[in-house]
């Protein structure tokens, strides 16, 4: 969102909707590693407790639209962003379960909050899952198939990490689960469980030629 989209007029009153605007610009910065989760805290305080558009302004001022977090290739033209939009909960919960298209690279924000990450029965998008998770006071599990490998380089800082071992039914080479990002006063769980029907187990993408 660009921060010129805000009124500079001192004495234009903010919206809820301008509020939750700018906190999303906060959310995907933080889930990107632009700002620590203790910044992301202060800003977000500062959001809610902003009056005014011409308060919002300078929280996100140097802060990229998403729309403008492109990656430039060689003759600068734009390739399509890596890592598709967070999925965040601040105060709040969400769940991915059931049969959902997995993106190659994500990331999931939480603040006060939790997520259920479900993949047992997802639609895989390839050779690999990237997910980057960000816990701030919050909590978030992901529940894999038994065969799925898990990979793990994130961090705990006063909160946890609970990521199991590959085992003898790890046997899965096309889609391990690569999870980094950190965890401040939160925690990451990783689950394995079966399927209820193992006849639901999708199906992964042709290796490229």
């Amino acid at each position: 969102m660009d921060p010129q989209a805000f009124d500079s007029r001192p004495l234009l009153r903010a919206s809820d909707a301008d509020r939750e605007r700018a906190a999303s610009v906060l959310n995907d910065a933080l889930a990107e590693g632009r700002l620590t989760p203790e910044e992301h805290s202060e800003r977000l305080d500062s959001i809610y407790a902003a009056k005014t558009q011409a308060e919002l302004v300078p929280l996100i001022q140097d802060l990229p639209a998403p729309g403008d977090m492109l990656v430039r290739v060689p003759g600068g033209a734009p390739a399509p962003p890596v890592r598709t939009a967070p999925m965040v909960a601040v105060f709040a919960g969400l769940s991915r379960r059931g049969t959902w298209r997995v993106p190659a690279a994500s990331s999931v924000v939480t603040v006060f909050g939790g997520a259920d990450i479900d993949l047992r029965d997802a639609v895989l998008p390839g050779l690999e899952i990237d997910l980057r998770v960000v816990a701030v006071f919050g909590g978030v599990n992901v529940t894999i198939p038994p065969e799925m490998r898990v990979i793990d380089s994130g961090a705990a800082v006063l909160g946890g990490r609970d990521v199991p071992g590959d085992g003898a039914s790890s046997d899965s080479p096309d889609a391990p689960l690569r999870l980094h990002g950190a965890c401040v006063f939160g925690g990451l769980s990783v689950e394995r469980r079966p399927r209820e029907n193992p006849k639901n187990r999708p199906a992964l993408p042709d290796r490229p030629a």
